[in-house]
């Protein structure tokens, strides 16, 4: 199974995403592009995108690597999928 994430992974993805929305709004609006829901989604995609980013670094840096298990786990839940499937 996927590993959780530590505590500084949640606490530090969290302040990235609240600055990189601050951010990519007051930039958008710098540029001139009309609010609406396109933009909201480009402004959400990005800073969790950041998030991400931030949080899989911070993974890195303390040492905490994904379970290698999942792999094998996602390969024996497709199995049983496609036998499932034939039957």
């Amino acid at each position: 199974m996927l590993a959780l994430p530590s505590i500084w992974n949640i606490l530090i993805s969290s302040i990235v995403f609240f600055i990189a929305v601050w951010y990519l709004r007051r930039y958008l609006d710098e540029q001139g592009l009309p609010k609406g829901i396109t933009r909201s989604l480009l402004v959400f995609m990005l800073a969790s995108l950041a998030s991400c980013g931030t949080g899989t670094f911070i993974d890195k840096i303390a040492g905490k690597k994904a379970d290698p298990a999942a792999p094998t786990v996602l390969k024996q839940l497709l199995n049983a999928a496609k036998q499932s499937a034939q039957e």
